[in-house]
């Protein structure tokens, strides 16, 4: 598989790593630097792209995929107010494009086990529920593109919960969302629900970009020959 890596930071260097490492060629490397090449005739070459750049950047450069008939897979987040645009562009023009806040495999079946737990808390009301987030301190976005994954699970099952907050508030329908950036924390996510009695929590701990460099080329693989909008949760089949 011939891969456009749009976006050479981090996580773009470790996805290059794992894809190289795993037989795929990067054909195209896109970064602060070289943004000329984000063109149809460069692009073209690619089966796919992956594109993890900036929330300020990832629109266009999803458009550009889209102009050259490139299928992408993008994991930035912080720009999902543009979403429900891109995903109707893609249908309307028969585009491929697969979006995820978290490509790590057992980030997403985490994200089954918070939906399972919040609909069985939704009727405890003397449970509160409570999320934090940690993070490196080169995190462009708070909360998390993961954390705001989570919180939208919890509140579309917990009634008592009807908005969140990045911050501690004392308001009963508030969801606090805690987020701190401490160096070198790939990502931890904790969703806790406290009573009087007993507290419940769930706890993600990534120990490295590996998995969610290794999740996105599995997605990339997924989604050649394919057409319309996906998540991860259709490459994993949950």
């Amino acid at each position: 598989m011939k891969i456009a890596l749009i976006g050479y930071g981090k996580m773009g260097q470790a996805i290059d790593a794992i894809a190289t490492a795993k037989g795929h060629e990067i054909v195209l490397r896109i970064d602060a630097n070289n943004q000329h090449l984000l063109e149809k005739e460069h692009l073209s070459q690619a089966d796919v792209a992956i594109e993890f750049t900036t929330p300020e950047t990832a629109y266009h450069n999803v458009l550009k995929c889209f102009e050259a008939h490139v299928p992408v897979v993008s994991g930035t987040t912080g720009w999902l107010d543009k979403l429900p645009e891109v995903q109707a562009l893609c249908i309307s023009q028969e585009q491929a494009f697969l979006h995820a806040t978290n490509f790590s495999i057992g980030v997403n079946i985490f994200f089954e086990v918070n939906k399972k737990l919040a609909a069985l808390m939704a009727g405890q009301s003397q449970y509160d529920v409570q999320m934090e987030e940690i993070h490196h301190t080169h995190k462009k976005d708070a909360p998390s593109g993961t954390a705001l994954t989570l919180a939208e699970q919890v509140l579309a099952s917990v009634p008592r919960k009807t908005a969140w907050s990045n911050d501690v508030s004392s308001e009963p329908a508030i969801l606090s969302i805690i987020s701190k950036r401490i160096d070198p924390a790939p990502g931890t996510h904790t969703i806790t629900y406290t009573s009087a009695i007993d507290d419940i929590t769930i706890t993600h701990t990534a120990h490295s970009r590996e998995g969610f460099a290794a999740g996105a080329v599995i997605a990339a693989v997924w989604l050649q020959g394919k057409t319309g909008v996906f998540t991860m949760r259709d490459v994993l089949n949950l």
